[in-house]
């Protein structure tokens, strides 16, 4: 890992033979072949247009790729060296398709138009530093291929994702965003903000000990978080509902519960009562107006209403807490 972080074990491009430049070629265009082929398959079910796009360009990388087989079979013959972009010092890297997931339609499109700019930065730079004339062609004709590349994927929505389809796609992305990530972590968040207040207030004004107080606030958070999570991704597999994977809801639900019980429940690690208490009342205060916000921003609710709602429900099991704790 080392080795490849410091580029040790990789060779200059300048020190590569045609032959090696070449096949070095072949093997970009049928890993970008099979990336956005890749991209193809991920957004297929759900936005068949933006799919068509992407097979087109894996079919356009398939049709170079057999043309510098070609080119490679006349110059040096069948036998193609195997180099890959990682044996080459500053030759750019793809990330496979599994890294840049989910797949968000703007998101990959934009990767494709970067993926083919790379490509022609990168041949027409080797071009500039190559002495030999038929290198220097070989690169400029490369440089060239890629360069009407850049807008293909432009070109390629444009066909056959209209602005109307487009403005779809990205409403429906939008919608199953928020209901498998946005959904869940919000119902997480407001009960593991608000559900936790009265043990760990009650606790605290109980016993006035802030490790006392961490300790049942830390174990009602990662309860809470473990409860909410498994059943959040239990009660519905998301194939009718539309919401997703189970597993995905049921992390984000888990992982915000526990933050939102965890965020005043740290400040008792302070060994001042007083002290960690005042900085657990505001940051009691900064999640209920994220989770207003959040409504709001997200759930399209009215920011009056929501703050309304979250502001007077927390305040009410607060003082529930500080009371029970003081009986």
């Amino acid at each position: 890992m080392l080795s490849r972080f410091f580029g040790f074990g990789r060779r200059d491009f300048s020190s590569l033979s045609e032959q090696e430049i070449l096949a070095l070629a072949i093997s970009s265009e049928e890993d970008d072949g099979r990336i956005y082929g890749a991209y193809a398959d991920g957004l297929r079910e759900d936005f068949p247009q933006s799919a068509k796009v992407f097979d087109e360009m894996a079919e356009e990388e398939a049709h170079h790729r057999d043309v510098l087989i070609e080119m490679h079979r006349k110059r040096f013959g069948d036998r193609i060296p195997l180099i890959r972009r990682e044996h080459v010092r500053g030759y750019f890297e793809r990330k496979p398709d599994w890294l840049v997931r989910p797949l968000g339609i703007d998101h990959v499109r934009t990767q494709a138009e970067q993926m083919e700019e790379q490509a022609y930065r990168f041949y027409l730079e080797a071009a500039k530093r190559t002495g030999d004339a038929s290198t220097r062609k070989l690169l400029g004709d490369l440089a060239v291929a890629e360069k009407s590349h850049v807008s293909m994927a432009h070109r390629l929505g444009l066909k056959h994702v209209p602005e109307g389809v487009a403005a779809e796609e990205r409403q429906e992305e939008r919608k199953k965003f928020i209901l498998t990530y946005v959904q869940p972590g919000l119902a997480g968040l407001m009960d593991g903000s608000i559900s936790t207040l009265a043990p760990i207030f009650a606790a605290a004004f109980a016993t006035q000990n802030t490790w006392a107080t961490f300790l049942v606030g830390l174990s009602a958070s990662v309860g809470a978080g473990i409860s909410m999570g498994f059943t959040e991704a239990a009660h519905d597999d998301g194939k009718i509902s539309g919401r997703g994977s189970p597993l995905k809801r049921g992390l984000a639900n888990g992982l915000m519960t526990a933050l939102g019980g965890l965020g005043h429940t740290l400040p008792y690690l302070i060994p001042s009562f007083w002290t960690a208490t005042v900085v657990a009342a505001i940051v009691v205060f900064f999640e209920l107006w994220a989770i207003a916000f959040i409504q709001n921003r997200y759930m399209e609710t009215p920011f009056l209403r929501a703050t309304f709602q979250v502001v007077l429900g927390g305040a009410l099991v607060f003082a529930a807490g500080v009371l029970i704790g003081n009986a």
